[in-house]
């Protein structure tokens, strides 16, 4: 299977598609077309998840043999997460259960992914003979850094540039990227947020310096969910949530299930998307935001507008205006690269575009939006963990808060299952909780988490607690028009 951009029709195979990251022209790249539905829970149902993983990424990889994928992803999840089940998923009740995504090596989604993405991207590189350097660079809104990081850390002959909001992301996840280890590694904070980062890297993928890199023996890509080795291993947990909630008997082997994904670039729940297009039964897709709700109101209006206040919020993965994977979404329905051309040209022009009524009305037909503000996030945090003593991350908690609104509200068909995607590990970010909680917070972050840990009995994650007494290594902030020279001075210390 080759892979298209977006943009255009330049058209590559898959092992390019993981180097490059990003099409020359801007656009991202998809799979010409998506496979015929091939999952058969009778033949899956036995499956660990690392096998999962390799039999469903085959359908998309299809030039990586089966007994080379079945080696990536067993090197990939052997030995990273806290839990044999990788996703855990629990059920709280007979309407809804939560995925629990949070016990790999950053406490985050992104790990799912990005535990496997390494080993695809260095098995590319042999694969094509590319002696050349691979430099990732990526903008992250606090998570995504972190687990990339961590994937990345001391693989020869890749190095990673990650660039974070500095006053945009949580302290511990703050600490987390400053204090990572690798000799691989540079992390730097900006003086603004994700969207001002991510703009800033998708210019220099289409800009002289990529093409001066290369020259010099260093290949620029990219760890964001814009290259379809971080989205392509999503795609695979929306199948084991199916498998899991058969097993569990909270669903039938005839029932659909629905999916309520906390959002921000678009890639978790678009994954949702194509899980649902190779088989998987999923009913509604529910797309939730916080205050910057730029999605809730397309998927109201049909119109796209980034010419809005930007929030900072408690849930800060979600701080995001300019979704980039709602890029692919667009191209698979429209179908048009020229109609997606013409969209992120206005977009980028006008900071909006608006698509045609018949094209709003298909887009609904495929998942609805809705958002909750930071009170009703942490009113919904101590709801849940009242009632059902669980205890929930901010963006989690958006994600229940719109599910229940939406379902007292009658929009979420009442007799269907509901899964929750559960993100983060609700002690990433201490303040939130402890507010919503009613404790104190703690002027020390490892000192609110101690007190959430002795009102809760909630352990803390070793790979949390161990931050507190590692030193700081990155603590630069640079403005966003600086991002290029930083990229430039690391190329030329990789090629000293």
């Amino acid at each position: 299977m080759n892979y298209r951009s977006t943009r255009s029709n330049e058209t590559v195979t898959a092992e390019e598609a993981l180097l490059k990251g990003l099409a020359a022209d801007g656009g991202l790249y998809v799979p010409e077309q998506l496979p015929d539905p091939f999952l058969d829970a009778d033949v899956l149902k036995a499956m660990s998840y690392e096998e999962l993983a390799a039999f469903v990424l085959h359908h998309f990889l299809t030039d990586i043999t089966l007994k080379d994928l079945s080696k990536l992803t067993h090197d990939a999840y052997t030995g990273t997460f806290d839990t044999s089940e990788i996703v855990p998923v629990k059920t709280l009740s007979e309407s809804f259960s939560m995925a629990e995504m949070f016990h790999g090596r950053t406490c985050a989604f992104k790990d799912l992914a990005l535990s496997l993405f390494p080993h695809l991207l260095v098995y590319a590189k042999k694969k094509l003979g590319d002696g050349k350097e691979t430099l990732i660079l990526t903008a992250t809104s606090g998570d995504t850094g972190k687990a990339a990081l961590e994937g990345f850390k001391d693989v020869p002959g890749v190095h990673i540039m990650v660039f974070y909001p500095s006053h945009g992301v949580s302290p511990l996840q703050k600490d987390q990227m400053q204090k990572q280890l690798g000799e691989n590694v540079k992390v730097l904070g900006i003086e603004g947020n994700f969207d001002d980062a991510q703009s800033a890297l998708k210019n220099i993928f289409v800009s002289d310096l990529r093409d001066e890199a290369l020259e010099k023996g260093v290949l620029f890509s990219s760890a964001n969910s814009i290259n379809i080795g971080r989205l392509l291993p999503q795609v695979v947990y929306y199948v084991w949530i199916w498998l899991s909630l058969l097993r569990s008997g909270s669903i039938g082997s005839r029932e659909s299930f629905n999916v309520v994904v906390p959002t921000g670039n678009f890639g978790n729940i678009l994954a949702a998307w194509i899980a649902k297009k190779i088989g998987t039964p999923i009913g509604q897709m529910i797309c939730a935001s916080n205050e910057n709700k730029v999605l809730a109101d397309f998927f109201e209006t049909g119109e796209y507008n980034i010419n809005r206040e930007f929030h900072l919020t408690e849930s800060p993965s979600m701080d995001i205006l300019i979704s980039s994977n709602f890029e692919r979404f667009l191209y698979y329905m429209t179908g048009s690269s020229d109609e997606v051309l013409k969209d992120m040209t206005e977009l980028r022009e006008n900071g909006v575009y608006r698509v045609p009524e018949e094209e709003r009305k298909k887009v609904s037909g495929e998942m609805i939006g809705g958002w909750a503000d930071s009170d009703t996030m942490r009113k919904a945090i101590s709801d849940v963990y009242e009632k059902y003593d669980y205890l929930m991350d901010p963006h989690t908690a958006v994600a229940y808060a719109v599910y229940d609104n939406l379902r007292r509200s009658g929009k979420v068909t009442r007799h269907t299952h509901t899964v929750i995607i559960s993100t983060a590990h609700p002690y990433k970010f201490p303040g939130a909780v402890s507010e919503a909680l009613g404790i104190a917070a703690e002027e020390n972050p490892y000192d609110t988490l101690r007190s959430i840990k002795k009102y809760t009995g909630i352990p803390i994650p070793s790979q949390l607690g161990e931050l507190e007494n590692r030193k700081k290594r990155f603590t630069d902030v640079i403005n966003p028009e600086n991002i290029k020279e930083s990229i430039q001075e690391v190329v030329d210390e990789i090629v000293k």
